[in-house]
């Protein structure tokens, strides 16, 4: 039976996901950021971006994404509450034209979370705690995905994509997942 939900995490649905291929081992954490508006924390307009009910007049800059078919596995918000929008056995479209070691698609394979924040402003604390407890519960279940597979977007869309960014602390976030923290 696959391990499909992270029993931490606030249950939501995104239409926005398939079936992986057969046969493939799930062997892939990407770490992604996102803030809607750009910059900007709170709200519920990344869980209307996931389940296709952004506004595109609510601002300017959701004319040019209101359209896009998006989502990921989690989204880890500022307080550290844990989001589920697509079930970890299913193929999530996060990653897009990608590529990991030579193996490209890598939504075929992957598992994706996004943490609200920016390239440039700090997480929080308690992202960093939220995100190695999932990390760690995800590897339990997946054991395939080593450290050395936990990526950022930009480590599989290099020159396209640039999250989780600067100012996300990979020491920090390695040591607490390889300490089982």
């Amino acid at each position: 039976m696959p391990y499909d939900y992270y029993k931490s995490a606030t249950q939501k649905h995104s239409p926005y996901y398939d079936e992986r291929p057969k046969d493939i081992d799930i062997s892939l954490l990407v770490i992604h950021n996102i803030s809607l508006p750009p910059g900007q924390f709170g709200g519920e307009h990344i869980e209307a971006l996931f389940t296709g009910t952004l506004n595109p007049d609510a601002h300017p800059f959701f004319k040019d994404i209101a359209h896009l078919k998006v989502s990921a596995h989690c989204v880890i918000r500022r307080s550290g509450d844990v989001e589920q929008y697509v079930p970890f056995s299913k193929r999530a479209w996060h990653a897009g034209i990608s590529s990991f070691q030579g193996v490209s698609r890598c939504n075929d394979y992957a598992i994706g979370i996004e943490m609200e924040g920016t390239d440039t402003t700090p997480f929080t604390s308690e992202q960093y705690t939220s995100l190695a407890a999932l990390t760690n519960d995800i590897i339990r279940h997946y054991p395939a995905i080593t450290l050395g597979r936990i990526v950022g977007h930009s480590d599989i869309a290099c020159g396209r994509k640039t999250d989780p960014g600067e100012a996300f602390n990979w020491g920090q976030f390695r040591q607490s997942v390889s300490q089982g923290k």
